[in-house]
């Protein structure tokens, strides 16, 4: 166990005990974490993480948290949220380094205002850049890795730079899941800024358009099958619009499941089980989820794995 005495003695931001996280995550679903943290800078950030792994104590990192779905029941361990302590994002000759919570509708908007391209196609993806490079975020054709140097992380106690060869990349994965990303580098063709600018604006209405904006979610559930798209797969199965308790398969998009006002995980969990189970009977294929499962038990881990 960790001691709360202990923490304040060195930790420099904010600490809440039994801190529920509906309210963090863009599903605006979850119940409470033993210990919620704030830290307020790098070096905070990388001290709480080495006294927890010293002391063997889980804990687990977000941002936004706009991919994750966190149990009823919350998490049992920290939860240490990045976004207040590594937001800088800054141009070094010819690379621009984001750190981990800096927001991707802000590092596109910082690349885009430069005249520096590859990244406009993220701009309307809710997650931060740690998060990002974990899940090796996309859209439209385009990767975060795409034009990826090299990712500072913290690895056994080591603060590495691992390069962007070394890191694992491939469709929605990286090799990072066990490591705390700091910050990434990138290195960015010069391109016309009015036509970025363009081409983000035509990419955020399209995506407006496309996806349910309009309610609590925590973006497409699955990973597209080889071949085709989870959402196809799930509407040609007859489940657009399906609700369970306060949480539906979206109207508009097949591979997105919205909170409705008062939807639980039980709820979410039902319909991405339904789904699964129908698309499976169908077409005889699995769908595996791209949205993160936080504070279930193994059994309902292995059923939906």
């Amino acid at each position: 166990m960790v001691s709360l005495e202990e923490l304040k003695s060195f930790f420099k931001g904010t600490i809440r005990l039994s801190q529920p996280l509906a309210n963090f995550t863009t599903f605006r679903i979850g119940g409470p974490a033993d210990y919620y943290l704030e830290p307020l800078d790098k070096e905070n950030v990388i001290n709480v993480i080495k006294y927890f792994q010293a002391n063997e104590f889980p804990f687990m990192i977000i941002g936004n948290a706009s991919n994750l779905l966190i149990s009823d029941d919350g998490y049992r361990g920290a939860v240490i949220n990045l976004e207040a302590a590594l937001s800088d994002v800054r141009r070094e000759g010819e690379y621009v380094i984001a750190e981990a919570g800096v927001h991707l509708a802000k590092f596109v908007d910082f690349c885009v205002q430069r005249g520096l391209g590859g990244v406009e196609m993220l701009a309307g993806i809710p997650g931060t850049m740690g998060g990002a490079v974990i899940m090796n975020a996309g859209a439209y054709g385009g990767e975060i890795s795409d034009y990826l140097v090299d990712v500072e992380v913290l690895r056994e106690g080591n603060v590495v730079w691992v390069q962007k060869e070394e890191g694992g990349f491939s469709y929605r994965r990286s090799g990072f899941a066990r490591d705390v990303v700091l910050s990434a580098r990138f290195q960015l063709p010069k391109k016309d800024r009015a036509e970025l600018m363009r081409v983000r604006r035509e990419l955020l209405v399209r995506r407006n358009l496309a996806q349910p904006v309009n309610y609590p979610n925590a973006g497409s559930v699955f990973k597209n099958p080889s071949g085709t798209y989870a959402a196809k797969l799930i509407e040609e199965a007859g489940l657009k619009g399906l609700r369970r308790g306060g949480a539906q398969i979206s109207e508009r998009h097949g591979n997105f499941i919205v909170n409705l006002g008062n939807g639980k995980a039980t709820d979410v969990l039902d319909l991405i089980r339904i789904a699964q189970e129908r698309v499976y009977e169908k077409f005889k294929v699995k769908l595996e989820l791209e949205v993160k499962l936080i504070g279930f038990g193994e059994e309902v881990l292995k059923a939906v794995a």
